[in-house]
C-alpha cells in the first residue's frame, strides 16, 4: 500500500487544529492585564480570563450611543488610579455590551450603564453614586473586611480617617469581635465596623465613654455620636445598629429616600418652606432631641423649596402654612395628628412633644398620598431611564405604522433588530 505524505506547507495548520482546547484556555488565562490605574477594555475573548486573574474587577457594561455612559467615562478614568492604589486593588474595566450582547446577557445587563463589581469572579451589581470620589468611597466598602481589628490608638485614628464621612461607623471598645461580626457582614454596604483591642484613656475621652464594653456609633457627616453599653445579646445590639444607620434627623432627598426604604420604622416628617434657612436649622436641633428620645421612629425633614414634587404628595403647596408635621408609613399612607398639624412660633419642643403624644394615643386622621403609590415614585428614581427608552420605542413604532399606511404598494417584510 502506498504511503501518503502530508505536504510540508500544511503541517503548521494541522498542528494548530490539533492544539488542545485546554492549552488555549491556559494561554487565555495567562493573559496579562494592566494594573496601573488604566481602564481596560474587555470583550468575549478575554473576559473570563480577566475574572480568573483579577480578584476585584469593577466592570462598566456600556453602549457607545448612551449619554449616561459618556458622562460616566471620565468619572471612571478619574477613579481607576485611586482604586488601583488601594491595599486591595480594584481594577476598572469596560465592556461594550451593545456589541457583545451575549456577554451582557450572561450577567443580566438590561440597561446602560450597568456597573458590577466581581469579587473573585462573583458579580455584585453596583447602584451607588457614579461620581469619582463617591464611587471610590463606596467600592472601598466592598473590599474592606467585615470587621477591622485595631491594635492601637494610631490604628483607630487611621481607620476613622480612611473611612471618610460617607458612611456611619461602629467602633467597639473592649467588645468581643464575634458579637458584631454578624452585623458587619449584614450591613457591610451601609457602615464601617471595627473593634479596638488596645486603646488608651485618650480614646475614652475622645469618644466620650467611661466603661467597657462600649459600642460607639458615629455619623461624621452629621457630627453625631451615640453610645451603647449593652446588653450585647438578643435583639438589643441589632436594634441599636439598625437604628444608628441613619442620623437622628434625616434630610429627605433621593439618596436618603432609598435608605429609608430599608428601614421598617415610620417617619415623623417635618415639611418646611426652606430647609436651609436659620429657623429651619434651629428646628432641626429641636427635632434631634425628640428623635433621641423616640428611637422607634425615624425623624426626617424636607423643604418645599428643595423638593416640591415630594412635598406635594402630602397635599402641601407653597401656599400652605408651614412647618407641618405628619407621620408617614414610607409608602402610601400618612397620619395627621388632630390639633397638631403645624408648628407655631414659640416653644416648638413642647409642640413636638404634644404631637408625639397625640400620635401614640391614636388621635390621628389617616390619609393617602396624592397621585400614584409613593413606592412607585421611589422606583421611578431608579428606572427613569427605562421609561424614556420605552416612550422612545413606542413613538418610533407609531411613526413606522403611520408611514407604512401611506404606501399601498406591497413591500417585502423585514426583520428589525432593536
Amino acid at each position: 500500500m502506498a504511503t501518503r505524505v502530508l505536504p510540508p506547507a500544511l503541517l503548521p495548520l494541522l498542528l494548530l487544529l490539533l492544539l488542545p482546547l485546554s492549552a488555549r484556555a491556559t494561554a487565555a488565562a495567562g493573559e496579562e492585564f494592566p494594573r496601573d490605574g488604566r481602564v481596560i477594555d474587555l470583550d468575549e475573548s478575554n473576559f473570563e480570563a480577566a475574572l480568573g486573574a483579577i480578584d476585584f474587577l469593577f466592570v462598566d457594561f456600556y453602549a457607545p450611543w448612551c449619554g449616561h455612559c459618556k458622562r460616566l467615562a471620565p468619572e471612571l478614568d478619574e477613579a481607576a488610579p485611586v482604586l488601583a492604589g488601594l491595599s486591595e486593588p480594584i481594577v476598572v474595566a469596560k465592556v461594550n455590551a451593545d456589541k457583545y450582547r451575549k456577554l451582557g446577557s450572561k450577567y443580566g445587563v438590561d440597561g446602560f450603564p450597568t456597573l458590577m463589581l466581581f469579587i473573585h469572579g462573583v458579580p455584585i451589581e453596583y447602584t451607588g453614586s457614579r461620581k469619582a470620589d463617591q464611587l471610590v468611597r463606596n467600592l472601598k466598602k466592598f473590599v474592606a473586611p467585615d470587621v477591622s481589628i485595631l491594635e492601637s490608638d494610631a490604628a483607630i485614628k487611621n481607620f476613622v480617617e480612611n473611612a471618610g464621612t460617607s458612611f456611619p461607623m461602629f467602633l467597639g471598645f473592649g467588645v468581643n469581635e464575634s458579637l458584631i461580626a454578624e452585623y458587619g457582614r449584614k450591613y457591610k454596604k451601609r457602615a464601617w465596623f471595627a473593634v479596638a483591642k488596645d486603646f488608651s484613656e485618650d480614646m475614652m475621652v475622645a469618644y466620650d465613654f467611661d466603661k467597657v464594653p462600649a459600642l460607639v456609633a458615629i455619623h461624621p457627616k452629621y457630627k453625631e455620636q451615640s453610645l451603647f453599653y449593652g446588653p450585647f445579646e438578643g435583639n438589643f445590639l441589632e436594634d441599636f445598629v439598625r437604628q444608628s444607620l441613619l442620623p437622628l434627623v434625616v434630610p429627605i432627598n433621593t439618596e436618603t429616600l432609598k435608605m429609608l426604604n430599608d428601614d421598617e420604622r415610620k417617619v415623623v416628617l417635618t415639611i418646611l418652606e426652606d430647609d436651609s434657612d436659620e429657623n429651619s436649622t434651629q428646628l432641626v436641633r429641636v427635632l434631634r432631641s425628640a428623635a433621641n428620645a423616640n428611637r422607634d421612629l425615624v425623624f426626617g425633614y424636607v423643604g418645599i423649596k428643595q423638593w416640591d414634587e415630594f412635598v406635594e404628595t402630602f397635599d402641601v403647596s407653597k401656599s400652605s402654612q408651614l412647618p407641618k408635621l405628619l407621620v408617614w408609613d414610607r409608602n402610601e399612607e400618612y397620619e395627621l395628628v388632630d390639633g397638631s398639624e403645624r408648628l407655631e412660633e414659640g416653644d416648638q419642643a413642647s409642640q413636638i412633644s404634644q404631637f408625639l403624644e397625640g400620635y401614640r394615643a391614636g388621635r390621628t386622621t389617616k390619609k393617602k398620598v396624592s397621585g400614584p403609590s409613593f413606592m412607585g415614585f421611589l422606583n421611578s428614581l431608579v428606572s427613569m431611564n427605562s421609561l424614556y427608552i420605552l416612550i422612545f420605542v413606542i413613538a418610533l413604532l407609531v411613526i413606522m405604522v403611520y408611514f407604512a399606511g401611506q404606501d399601498d404598494t406591497p413591500q417585502p417584510r423585514r426583520v428589525h433588530e432593536e
